[in-house]
């Protein structure tokens, strides 16, 4: 079950999304966390965020939204308060991804700088370029290909470990391979889905902004059809995310060519799903008569 995903050796494919697992130690009474190949840890930037106003979570049918804001108390209390836990994963053979955050260029330089000099464990860094540049207008950073190599080139000479981009799912085709150019190792495919829920009682939106991120087994086949179309769009490799809740969804990802994947919204109504998908995706992988996971990768029939 073992993967190479952009340089970080994972023992399976099973990482688990950002924002969705916190830094892990909040699920080790539900699962034993050191059996999944991966964490990313929930975003962090330079200094702390306060987030969006309440109410920031909704649940809608086969999913949710969120606008949480990616709230986070900064780089330095993160590794403070979970680094010594962050590094027992590491040593149990579990790869940590630290997510770096920021609303401009410097920002995320400033964070993954931080992060370089406080966490000699983290496995890698990924870049969520789904932050509104503030200096633009709020436009998301990784908006165009354009805007969302500038963040990576400027942020790939602070780092020698791995670099991971996580695309939104506008355009990620064609962002894809400007990131690559860029100098990213790897893909995240894909952020939520902009969406919105009214709550026809009192005529207002359901969270505290007219739109918010959708997430969870609604977006499972869009997922899968644009990580598909980004598999064939790049040579670095990919890591599915949107929908999964099973060992099946998962093999979809893998089928359609990524290396990794990661559970999100289902940790949030089943703690210990990351490992229960886990063990269906081995059993579906010796079902399907090879020695090594590796051989289904790409695999999809068209």
């Amino acid at each position: 079950m073992a993967v190479d995903f952009a340089g970080i050796k994972m023992k399976n494919p099973i990482n688990t999304a950002s924002g969705t697992f916190g830094a892990g130690y909040q699920f080790q009474h539900f699962m034993d966390v050191t059996a999944l190949g991966a964490i990313t840890t929930k975003g962090a930037s330079a200094v702390p965020w306060p987030g969006n106003p309440q109410p920031r979570m909704a649940e809608v049918c086969s999913g949710m939204l969120n606008s949480v804001g990616l709230t986070n108390p900064g780089v330095r209390a993160l590794v403070e308060d979970c680094g010594e836990y962050l590094e027992g994963l590491t040593k149990a053979g579990t790869a940590v991804i630290c997510q770096v955050a920021g609303h401009s260029v410097q920002e995320y330089i400033d964070a993954l700088d931080l992060y370089e000099e406080l966490a000699p464990w983290a496995s890698g860094f990924e870049l969520n370029i789904s932050c509104p540049n503030v200096s633009k207008g709020g436009l998301a950073m990784g908006a165009t290909p354009e805007s969302a190599a500038e963040v990576v080139a400027a942020c790939r000479p602070h780092t020698k470990r791995p670099l991971i981009v996580k695309l939104a799912p506008a355009r990620a085709k064609e962002v894809a391979p400007a990131v690559e150019a860029a100098g990213a190792d790897g893909l995240t495919v894909i952020n939520t889905i902009p969406a919105m829920s009214i709550d026809v009682r009192t005529r207002r939106s359901r969270v505290s902004r007219p739109t918010a991120g959708l997430s969870g087994p609604a977006i499972h086949a869009i997922a899968v059809r644009i990580a598909w179309e980004v598999c064939q769009a790049v040579s670095i490799p990919v890591c599915g995310i949107g929908g999964i809740t099973s060992g099946e969804d998962a093999a979809e990802f893998i089928l359609a060519g990524c290396r990794a994947v990661s559970v999100g919204t289902q940790n949030m109504v089943e703690p210990a799903a990351s490992v229960r998908i886990l063990g269906e995706l081995e059993q579906w992988a010796e079902s399907q008569g090879i020695s090594d996971i590796n051989e289904l990768v790409g695999g999809f029939i068209c």
